[in-house]
């Protein structure tokens, strides 16, 4: 029989949920991690096709904070992420492809960028494909689950986009709800497009691996993603729009038309082959880049027993955000708990 009972739970794993779940099992917590998707990571997000995989959310990891980049050096050492470029090219406003400026280190995975998730997950107990419906406020806290398992926690850690955990939150602390009410997210829909191997040699000749465009009118990123992988054979190319056509086509009933677009539209700027994949899959992200995330790294409620919202629209707005958010969560948990000791550097222990 599946135990039910916990000392925190967790909804939402991603970077956020994760970090906050290994920095407090580590320190003693017994903890479960929940997540609606079959997935781990969020929108670091790997999508397996057509015998290749592409990363359709999260693009790369380009640290800022040295606590960030020790924990990606460690990725490195484990061999789950290597460096992939420095070097992202700009899409100008003549439509030229511009030869990107040397910039800081940009990290992916060369087994896709749901395997850091993987990886952070490890030990911890999950739930998987487990949607939570409500929290009630009872003996603790007692969340139910559309599967129809309860699961009861004596605190809880909702680490999901601020409207989601709205909803989850909805019959508590009415201020706390609106300040969650209050974050805004701009969409993004993302093309994965994937070629015959005998495209390759054309992809090793283009002397670039991704396009950022910021002053067109519909993309916002063109990558070619295989080049992540350590011996690609086939090339794999994902587009994602800017937030501008997303949220004109974010509800259209037929989603496979507007990757269509954005595919066309990327080959009339780069490559006229890009047009004619073999395989075509779309994704919508309803929540992809927080436009006004909160000044702190988690939200507490005022309710009895603790409950706290957090995640990359808190203190940021990227998956460093997110992974700072966890931390800071844990800690301010862990000091109204047992006030355990706290790893400083969880991931070295995984």
């Amino acid at each position: 029989m599946l135990d039910s009972q916990f000392d925190i739970a967790i909804v939402g794993a991603g970077m956020a949920g994760l970090s906050c779940a290994q920095s407090l099992q580590q320190a003693g917590y017994k903890v479960i991690v929940l997540d609606k998707s079959r997935g781990l990571g969020g929108r670091m997000a790997t999508r397996r096709l057509q015998g290749t995989h592409a990363d359709h959310g999260v693009c790369y990891l380009r640290p800022q904070a040295i606590q960030f980049q020790e924990l990606l050096n460690q990725l490195v050492d484990r061999k789950v992420i290597r460096v992939w470029t420095d070097t992202i090219h700009t899409l100008d406003l003549q439509e030229q492809i511009q030869p990107g400026q040397k910039q800081a280190a940009c990290y992916a995975s060369m087994n896709g960028i749901s395997a850091i998730a993987k990886f952070l997950s490890i030990g911890l107990t999950l739930r998987l494909n487990h949607r939570v419906e409500r929290i009630e406020a009872r003996d603790g806290w007692q969340l139910y689950c559309e599967s129809g398992e309860r699961i009861s926690a004596s605190a809880i850690v909702i680490a999901i986009p601020a409207p989601q955990a709205a909803v989850i939150c909805d019959s508590f602390d009415q201020n706390f709800v609106e300040q969650l009410r209050a974050v805004e997210y701009s969409p993004c829909i993302s093309a994965i497009a994937v070629y015959p191997t005998e495209r390759q040699a054309e992809v090793e000749k283009l002397g670039w691996k991704a396009i950022v465009c910021p002053a067109d009118p519909a993309l916002g990123w063109i990558g070619i993603d295989s080049t992540k992988q350590l011996n690609p054979v086939q090339p794999t190319i994902v587009i994602q729009s800017n937030a501008t056509f997303a949220t004109q086509h974010l509800d259209d009933p037929d989603l496979q038309q507007v990757g269509e677009q954005l595919l066309h539209r990327a080959a009339g700027m780069t490559e006229q082959w890009f047009a004619s994949p073999e395989v075509l899959q779309v994704h919508r992200w309803r929540y992809a880049f927080p436009i006004n995330p909160i000044p702190d790294k988690y939200l507490a409620a005022n309710t009895a027993n603790l409950l706290v919202c957090t995640g990359d629209w808190c203190g940021g707005n990227r998956v460093e955000s997110a992974f700072h958010a966890g931390l800071a969560t844990a800690k301010y948990l862990n000091e109204r708990l047992s006030d355990q000791i706290l790893p400083e550097q969880f991931w070295m222990q995984i």
